[in-house]
């Protein structure tokens, strides 16, 4: 019997990458799938990988976002939890960014988030409760340089997770994931450079890139019976990437330490 057996979860942003890892790890441990993402072609390949269903949504149009969400709830006979995971990025210096670019960016990734939410919370609760994971980002906890909108809106989804931890509870757990520097379809032109990915797993305890099978396997755990005793937590999975402390690294290389 596998940890999902019987749930009934939505997920945003599924058509690939860790949206799409997640739908098939969901699938493995015996829950049912429902992909919303704005990539038609997309949403339902991985629906039909799935034996699920796709439907197709902007998570910043709140209108389309609830349309979407209530069909795939529709669909799979009531959600029992939803995966917030939509999300885009850029990176330029901060006095560079459009008004329309910052705009975008805050809306897909932290709007679109509050949008699912508020989309869901009646949905779930109708069927006795459930729980809400958010794709929020290291980049949120430590801001990262040139991506100041999405660092923000990021911080934002960490926040939102709390306060709906707190707002929604006992009936439902909300909790949030926090990549590090992930190997998708995104990242994959970066990571192809030899001498970066080197110097990306030399920076990082566990030395190596993570995948979209590792963030999958946190968003199943906090779906599952194994997190029925935690809500309102960020769970970070960037393999120790964040640990370092550049002040006190830069004192210890000179004492070769």
């Amino acid at each position: 019997m596998g940890l999902l057996e019987g749930q009934n979860v939505v997920i945003t942003g599924g058509a690939s990458g860790i949206g799409a890892a997640t739908a098939r790890l969901v699938h493995e441990h015996g829950g049912a799938v429902a992909i919303v993402d704005i990539d038609e072609a997309g949403a339902h390949a991985v629906a039909a990988d799935v034996a699920g269903a796709g439907f197709v949504a902007d998570v910043s149009d709140p209108e389309a976002c609830r349309a979407a969400i209530t069909a795939a709830d529709a669909a799979l006979g009531g959600m029992t939890a939803l995966f917030n995971n939509a999300g885009i990025g850029a990176a330029k210096p901060l006095h560079d960014y459009s008004d329309r670019l910052f705009a975008k960016l805050v809306d897909v990734n932290l709007a679109g988030t509050f949008y699912g939410i508020r989309a869901a919370v009646p949905l779930l609760r109708a069927r006795g409760g459930g729980c809400i994971v958010n794709h929020a980002s290291v980049s949120g906890i430590r801001p990262t340089r040139f991506e100041g909108p999405y660092s923000a809106a990021k911080a934002g989804v960490i926040s939102l997770t709390m306060d709906a931890a707190l707002e929604y509870g006992p009936d439902l757990r909300v909790n949030c994931v926090s990549p590090g520097l992930i190997e998708t379809p995104l990242t994959a032109g970066v990571l192809a450079d030899r001498e970066v990915r080197t110097a990306v797993e030399d920076a990082t305890p566990l030395r190596r890139v993570g995948t979209a099978s590792d963030v999958a396997n946190a968003v199943v755990f906090l779906m599952s019976p194994l997190a029925a005793y935690i809500t309102g937590h960020n769970l970070v999975v960037d393999g120790g990437s964040y640990l370092p402390n550049s002040q006190a690294d830069a004192i210890l290389r000179q004492f070769g330490m």
